[in-house]
C-alpha cells in the first residue's frame, strides 16, 4: 500500500488528540466518544482512528468545535489546594462534595483535573483546559516527579530506607521511592518528604504499608516545576501566570504557540475615554446676527475693555457691600427664608434686596 506524503501526513491530526486539545476531555473519553457516534466531521458521523484537516468542521454532540491546527494561545492551569473531605469527580453517587464546586466557569470545554487525590489526601491539584497537557503532565513517560509530606506512624528504620528506595513488590507490580528525606516530628508521628514519578492509585500509601507502617496524614506540596502556592487557603486556588504556564509546558516537552495569546491586545496612547470629549459646534450666525455684534463684541483673543460712558446702555450701579448677619441667639428674630421665583424672574435665579428700595418681583427702571 502506498504511503501518503509527508507534508500531507504533517497536514492532518488525529480526531481525538484535537477534542482533547479544545478542552473536552482526556483522549481516551474522546475515543470512547468517537465510538458512540457523539462526534462528526463535515456532517458525517467520524470513526477512531480518523485524521483531520484545517478547515474541517467538527462537531461534538451537535456542537460546534472551534479548533485550529496551530494552537494560538497559551492553556490555563489552575493550582488547587485540596482539603480532605472532597474527591476529585465531576459525578458522585453518594452526592459528597467535589473539587470542581470551587472552579470558575469556561466558556467552551472543561476542566480536567492533573492526576487524583484519594479523599484522605490534601495538598496541590492542578486543573487544566487542555487535554494535551494533561495527558503529558498525567503520562508516566514524561517521569515528572511528584513530592509528599508524608506523617507515619514510627520512625523508619535503615532497613526500611533501603526496601523503600530499591523497590517494594505492590499488588500492580513493583515501586519505589526516588528520593525519601527526614522532616522532623517527635514521639511516634514522624515527619518524610518522599517522591515519585508515576500516580498509581494511593501508591504513597500502599509503600508505606508495605514495610509496617500506617499513614496518618498525607499531603502533596509539588507536581513537576509548579510547588503549593504559601499560604494558600485550603478550597481556593489560583491561576498560573504565563511564564509558569509555558515552563510547565517545557517540561511535559509540550511545543509551545509561536504567538501566544494570552489577553486581548490593546490600542496604543491614552485610555478610552480619558480626555475632554469635543463639544458640539454652534449653528452659525445669520448676517444681521454678525452685524450687531461686530460693534459691541470683542476681537477673538483680545483683552476686553470698559464700555465707555457715552453708550446708550447705562452702567450697572455697584452693589452695596452686605453687612454680616448676625447670629442667631435666644430671642432673636429668625432670618426669613428666600422667596420663591415668580413667573417673571428665572429659576435658581438670586433675588434682589428688599433694602435696595425696590421688590425682587418689580421691573427696574431705565
Amino acid at each position: 500500500m502506498k504511503k501518503p506524503p509527508r507534508a500531507a501526513t504533517a497536514a492532518s491530526l488525529k480526531l481525538h488528540k484535537v477534542l482533547a486539545q479544545a478542552g473536552l476531555g482526556s483522549r481516551a473519553d474522546m475515543e470512547q466518544a468517537i465510538a458512540a457516534g457523539r462526534v462528526t466531521v463535515n456532517g458525517e458521523a467520524a470513526h477512531v482512528g480518523q485524521r483531520v484537516r484545517a478547515g474541517d468542521v467538527i462537531k461534538f454532540d451537535g456542537r460546534l468545535v472551534r479548533w485550529r491546527a496551530t494552537p494560538t494561545r497559551l492553556p490555563r492551569v489552575l493550582a488547587y489546594h485540596k482539603p480532605t473531605g472532597e474527591i476529585v469527580t465531576l459525578d458522585d453517587p453518594e452526592n459528597r462534595p467535589t473539587v470542581f464546586r470551587h472552579l470558575p466557569r469556561l466558556r467552551s470545554g472543561k476542566w480536567m483535573a492533573v492526576g487524583r487525590l484519594d479523599i484522605n489526601t490534601e495538598g496541590l491539584l492542578l486543573f487544566t483546559d487542555s487535554g494535551e497537557l494533561a495527558n503529558r503532565l498525567m503520562h508516566p513517560r514524561f517521569g515528572l516527579e511528584r513530592e509528599y509530606a508524608v506523617r507515619v506512624l514510627g520512625a523508619l528504620s535503615q532497613e526500611e530506607r533501603q526496601r523503600l528506595l530499591e523497590g517494594v513488590p505492590l499488588e500492580d507490580g513493583p515501586a519505589q521511592f526516588r528520593t525519601l528525606e527526614d522532616g522532623g516530628g517527635e514521639g511516634a508521628n514522624r515527619w518524610y518528604r518522599v517522591t515519585i514519578a508515576e500516580g498509581r492509585n494511593r501508591e504513597v500509601r500502599r509503600l508505606f504499608e508495605a514495610v509496617g507502617h500506617a499513614v496518618s496524614r498525607l499531603i502533596r506540596v509539588r507536581y513537576g516545576v509548579v510547588r503549593l502556592p504559601p499560604g494558600l487557603r485550603r478550597g481556593t486556588y489560583v491561576e498560573l501566570e504565563p511564564p509558569a504556564v509555558a515552563e510547565l509546558m517545557r517540561a511535559a516537552g509540550m511545543a509551545l504557540p509561536e504567538r501566544p495569546v494570552t489577553a486581548a491586545r490593546r490600542r496604543s496612547g491614552p485610555p478610552r475615554g480619558a480626555g475632554p470629549r469635543p463639544s458640539r459646534p454652534a449653528p452659525a450666525p445669520t448676517a444681521s446676527a454678525r452685524n450687531s455684534r461686530s460693534a459691541a463684541s470683542p476681537t477673538v483673543g483680545a483683552r476686553p475693555t470698559r464700555r465707555a460712558a457715552s453708550t446708550a446702555v447705562s452702567p450697572r450701579p455697584a452693589r452695596p457691600a452686605a453687612s454680616p448677619a448676625p447670629t442667631p441667639g435666644v430671642g432673636s428674630r429668625a432670618r426669613r427664608s428666600a422667596p420663591v421665583p415668580g413667573p417673571g424672574t428665572t429659576a435658581g435665579a438670586r433675588p434682589r434686596s428688599a433694602d435696595r428700595g425696590r421688590s425682587a418681583k418689580a421691573p427696574r427702571n431705565r
